[in-house]
């Protein structure tokens, strides 16, 4: 990721984790959902039980801060951690149930896992992170080699290494780690598998994210249903196939071998045995990490398997409502065969051309004829002189609209509704008949408005008749009532 300003002040006002870090409440909230939901390894929490123990925890925090200090509900808290603009928990509704759940978001436990790094240690290892990282530059070497005679070099060099090992064995020299070499590497195996805990939160996240997009395209969508197969195989096999896909593969198929977990299980206990290890007092949830992490991947494995519900549900969906509009059509087939079948028509009800070629011969075609090309002659433009009164040209009439409008909304202000006929009265009409067209135009669409049928007004302007002479028009029409 770029460290440059924009980008860091863009996550600073859209990440959630930041806007946690920030937040005023943020020893509540990330000590509350440390204690509920990382620490016993909760996958999904019911409201009523996550409100409850919210309501503990404010009960205590209020007995000692005051009433003050957190004024709200519990169930207001979790709601607004829970909205778009925190992005702290994710409220969901489980299949076939009515209750809501709450879970952590990635964002979340990426915060509280990185308040638990600001305290002090007493005790900070680093030879077997060192001996993890030359460990895995070796498999990398080993697994890029491609040179046959390099890899059987490495192999009997292994191969030495540990015969030498085996003769000292024999020979009692038994080479045993220490008490901090011990405490080291038990501090390595407890910080991988909480990060293994955390990294599943964030590839089930992935997958829901391809889930969303998945149902939002099958709702919306009006093509045909190869089309929306292809587009949906096609991301699922991406994702499948992404690093991530792989690796999430290989880890489940190595952690679902009943082979590696009881291997697992006794290499667990007997390290828990060890006294060096036991002075560390390590939490009793260690001895079933192991479990912790099959519960976690079989949450993202339901997200997937739900995926695949909802493309067979769509596949239901369009057989029934296919195989429904076929027989639709048949049955009005033969609804029709019935209606006629006492009164058949008659006259002939359908006819067959009698069998023969139509005979085309190369001379009755018409011959091609070139397209006529406009010429147009290169003339001067004289001005001409004709009598006549170009005033008629400049005679037009403009309805000033955004004037109207004013009007209306000013009448408006000092009663509910007011009717077509009091703004004539208040301002009269300058452009006779036009003026009152616009009026019935911003009646129909700038204004609300109603006609009353049973009521009729009439509207009086002064106009000129034929002969320039001014004189009364009128007009009938319906009552038209401006609503506020």
């Amino acid at each position: 990721m770029s460290m440059d300003f924009n980008t860091l002040d863009l996550l600073r006002q859209n990440h959630p984790a930041w806007r946690l870090l920030s937040s005023p409440h943020a020893p509540l909230v990330a000590s509350f959902l440390h204690r509920v939901f990382i620490k016993p390894n909760e996958r999904v929490i019911a409201q009523a039980d996550l409100v409850e123990k919210l309501e503990d925890e404010l009960f205590a925090l209020r007995e000692r801060l005051g009433d003050a200090a957190f004024p709200k509900a519990a169930l207001g808290y979790l709601n607004d951690w829970a909205g778009n603009d925190k992005g702290w928990l994710r409220k969901f509704y489980r299949q076939d149930s009515d209750e809501p759940y709450f879970d952590l978001t990635p964002a979340t436990e990426k915060a509280i896992a990185w308040l638990g790094t600001l305290t002090e240690r007493a005790f900070v290892g680093t030879e077997s992170r060192l001996l993890t990282l030359f460990e895995l530059l070796k498999q990398i070497n080993a697994g890029s080699e491609a040179d046959p005679e390099a890899r059987l070099t490495e192999l009997q060099k292994r191969r030495d290494e540990i015969d030498a090992e085996m003769t000292r064995v024999l020979d009692g020299d038994i080479p045993l780690l220490d008490d901090s070499a011990l405490r080291d590497r038990f501090q390595q195996f407890i910080a991988i598998s909480r990060e293994l805990l955390s990294d599943f939160r964030e590839v089930e996240h992935n997958f829901r994210v391809l889930d969303r997009g998945v149902r939002e395209r099958i709702t919306l969508w009006e093509g045909g249903k190869g089309a929306l197969l292809e587009d949906i195989m096609g991301e699922r096999d991406a994702i499948a196939g992404s690093d991530q896909g792989r690796s999430f593969r290989a880890f489940w198929d190595f952690l679902m071998s009943s082979a590696r977990q009881e291997e697992f299980s006794n290499l667990l206990e007997r390290v828990l045995a060890l006294p060096a290890v036991a002075e560390l007092k390590p939490d009793a949830r260690t001895r079933r990490a192991h479990y912790d992490w099959l519960e976690a991947g079989e949450h993202t494995q339901r997200t997937v398997a739900q995926l695949s519900q909802q493309l067979r549900r769509f596949l239901d969906d369009q057989a029934w409502l296919e195989n429904r509009r076929i027989m639709d059509i048949l049955r009005g087939i033969e609804s029709k065969a019935l209606g006629v079948r006492a009164t058949p028509p008659g006259g002939d009800i359908t006819a067959i051309a009698e069998i023969g070629a139509g005979i085309d011969l190369p001379m009755e075609r018409p011959l091609y004829t070139p397209a006529l090309k406009s010429r147009i002659a290169d003339l001067v433009l004289e001005a001409g002189e004709v009598d006549m009164d170009a005033a008629a040209l400049f005679s037009q009439v403009v309805v000033d609209k955004e004037a109207l409008s004013r009007h209306i909304r000013r009448a408006l202000q000092g009663a509910p509704q007011v009717s077509l006929r009091e703004l004539c009265e208040q301002r009269p009409l300058q452009h006779g008949l036009a003026e009152l067209v616009a009026y019935l135009e911003l009646a129909c669409e700038g204004f609300k408005s109603t006609i009353d049928e049973a009521a009729e007004d009439l509207i009086v302007w002064w106009g000129e008749d034929r002969d320039g002479r001014e004189q009364t028009k009128q007009a009938q029409l319906p009552r038209v009532i401006f609503v506020r």
